[in-house]
């Protein structure tokens, strides 16, 4: 298939569009403005619909609204807005409702910085809303993965009746990166088969969606049965994680997405160095791949770097469950909107492993 060079929110976006899309409803922030209006331009001329809504709370419910019925749906946002849609990304896992949900996060606490980020990471695999609900959260480190996984997305959405989210920061919205995208996809109409709610397309014999259990506990309660069962499988069927130069190293950067695209060339600059060093990348952030850090042997492994665009690092806390404490783990990070370079990897790393050797 031939090539095509696009900036990243714009190969997600027509990536959603041939994953079967037809229905975008958002609301602009910087840096990921460009998917909106890729999507605005796009949408009518697949019979698709777009709309621009008045705040980021009436986007999801917009995109609720749309899936209800049948229709793909999707949103995009930075981590603020991801934070204002929560109430209604809870609501669509409590009606089984597929979404993908697209987080182009930036610097912060609080309004922060336009410039890219990691500091979601929380907030994606740990508090995407309330309820205690769970998301399928796939982190890209390239464009051409970004389109993959945003693909997928929807794959999943609609096989699992759940909302997906791809968390993805500033960079790879931002840059621009030869792709091969996917296939254009029929939409089908999706069908449900749960309890319904007599208001909502009663003639319907398709479409039955829960919009409220507050009268019925016991269902409530047999549907968080139904969803842990669901979030269980998750864990033998949807990890997805790179290992990288593994196999001799001493020392194990864990790293995700922008930070884990620049770690590769901090790598072959220590191992030219004659560091033993390898990286382990979680693609999907949740359900978090603890297999590959409990497989380190202690013995070998002298420390394991985190290395985010965070501080304080927050993947870091997955990885300790993952090695159990039997390793060492420092952290390595810029914050607030700068990017990391190589070089800040380098320089982190060294100077732990010679404090270390003091």
């Amino acid at each position: 298939m031939e090539k095509q060079f696009l900036k990243g929110n714009e190969a997600v976006a027509e990536a959603a569009i041939r994953a079967g899309c037809r229905f975008f409803a958002g609301y602009p922030i910087t840096p990921q403005n460009e998917i909106p209006e890729y999507m605005s331009k796009r949408l009518p001329q697949v019979g698709g619909a777009f709309v621009q809504a008045e705040s980021e709370v009436a986007a999801i419910n917009m995109v609720y609204g749309s899936a209800s019925v049948g229709t793909l749906a999707m949103t995009s946002s930075s981590g603020i807005g991801i934070s204002l849609k929560a109430e209604g990304i809870s609501n669509c896992a409590g009606a089984q409702l597929p979404a993908v949900i697209v987080n182009v996060s930036r610097g912060g606490p609080g309004l922060g910085a336009i410039q890219p980020a990691q500091a979601d990471y929380l907030q994606a695999t740990k508090a995407l809303g309330h309820g205690g609900f769970r998301a399928l959260v796939f982190a890209p480190a390239n464009i051409q993965e970004a389109v993959d996984l945003t693909y997928y997305a929807f794959e999943c959405a609609e096989k699992y009746h759940n909302p997906v989210l791809v968390l993805m920061d500033g960079c790879i919205g931002s840059m621009m990166e030869p792709v091969i995208l996917p296939e254009q996809k029929t939409p089908n109409r999706i069908k449900y088969a749960g309890w319904g709610s007599k208001y909502l397309n009663p003639a319907s014999t398709d479409t039955m969606v829960v919009t409220s259990c507050l009268n019925e506990p016991e269902y409530e309660e047999n549907l968080n049965i139904r969803l842990k069962e669901m979030y269980e499988g998750w864990k033998k069927t949807e990890g997805k994680i790179e290992e990288y130069m593994i196999e001799d190293a001493e020392y194990v950067i864990a790293s995700y997405g922008t930070s884990a695209r620049i770690c590769k060339t901090a790598i072959q600059e220590l191992r030219r160095k004659g560091i033993k060093i390898g990286m382990i990348r979680p693609i999907t952030l949740y359900p978090f791949c603890y297999s590959s850090f409990q497989k380190l042997d202690s013995k070998k492994v002298k420390c394991i770097f985190d290395v985010e665009m965070s501080i304080p690092a927050q993947m870091v806390d997955d990885v300790k469950i993952g090695v159990s404490n039997q390793i060492e783990i420092k952290e390595v990070g810029r914050s607030g909107g700068v990017i990391m370079t190589n070089e800040d990897v380098v320089d982190g790393i060294l100077k732990a492993i010679n404090e270390e050797g003091k």
